[in-house]
């Protein structure tokens, strides 16, 4: 498997001269799902979906350096059970300090030239979702004057938005400190970041909030957990979709759109459209166009992201 590095990484050399200088280096599907890795400038970011040993994971981490000329590699344990055990065994699962070579607490790099902070050692997420650039770059093209960028994380939706234009973009997280991880996002690109367009709060709780004051958006856009626990009980998206898409649908003025996503390898690309659909029909709305954004050219034969656009009357 390590022979295959070089040529495998060889198949992304343009991307940089793209302006994106963060992107998936080698996907599961090229390593028969024991392992990926992720680049964000000469750092690098390597996730284990098998069991290594140390001397194996450190001999790895080596080779991924050397093929890929990286300064510093983290690691990223990723078991099955990894979202449930996230909270109590943290440092294991993404120590904070490289595997191999040269620390960097924080990196800026580039995705189609629109610049990201990353932190490689930060948790299990690093402040970027690499498979999503194409949806990024969607809602960059798109861009209409109301978005509401609700699961912000980072708000890589909403700067792309900003970016293309939109007047106004609303980002809602239930964490302070990913918003303002997106603040400083926005600041990269000389975007004005005020503290009431970063909304911290329940989603859910946001959405019923919004409605109630008759607030609308010309896009929505939803990208939650596939998993997490909040305040009303277990968010399984796979079950809960649906309600989520209903409660989007009436913030979405019409003719305005939804944009969904969903990283859930277990639920397949028919099922995860039928839920929304459910949902826009409790919520009396019907869609009349869907457009399917795919997980990019670094994620060959990638099934586990679902990114569908669609359009409500």
């Amino acid at each position: 498997m390590i022979d295959r590095l070089a040529p495998l990484l060889a198949r992304r050399a343009h991307l940089p001269a793209q302006g994106t200088t963060f992107y998936r280096g080698v996907h599961t599907t090229e390593t028969a799902g024991q392992f990926a890795l992720d680049l964000a400038g000469d750092a690098g970011v390597l996730s284990l979906y098998a069991d290594f040993s140390p001397q194996e994971e450190a001999e790895l981490a080596g080779a991924c350096a050397a093929a890929a000329g990286l300064a510093g590699v983290y690691l990223k344990r990723r078991p099955p059970e990894a979202r449930h055990a996230a909270n109590v065994a943290r440092e294991w699962l993404s120590p904070p300090g490289p595997v191999w070579g040269e620390a960097r607490a924080e990196v800026t790099a580039l995705e189609n030239g629109v610049p990201y902070v990353i932190r490689p050692g930060s948790d299990l997420s690093i402040g970027l979702f690499a498979d999503a650039r194409p949806a990024r770059g969607w809602v960059r093209q798109h861009a209409p004057a109301r978005v509401l960028n609700a699961f912000a994380y980072t708000c890589g939706f909403g700067l792309n938005a900003a970016l293309g234009g939109s007047a106004t973009v609303k980002n809602v997280d239930l964490s302070r400190k990913v918003l303002a991880w997106g603040q400083e996002n926005y600041a990269l690109s000389g975007l004005n970041a005020p503290d009431d367009d970063f909304l911290y709060g329940d989603v859910f709780d946001w959405f019923r909030r919004l409605a109630r004051r008759g607030d609308a958006f010309d896009l929505v856009v939803l990208d939650p957990p596939s998993f997490a626990r909040g305040k009303t009980g277990l968010w399984r998206a796979e079950r809960d979709y649906g309600r989520l898409a209903a409660l989007a649908a009436a913030v979405t003025a019409p003719g305005g759109g939804l944009l969904t996503l969903l990283n859930h390898a277990g639920v397949p690309a028919a099922s995860f459209e039928r839920m929304v659909r459910l949902g826009l029909e409790d919520a009396g709305r019907r869609e009349h166009a869907a457009q399917r954004l795919g997980a990019g050219e670094d994620f060959p034969e990638a099934t586990h992201l679902k990114a569908v656009a669609w359009t409500l009357d």
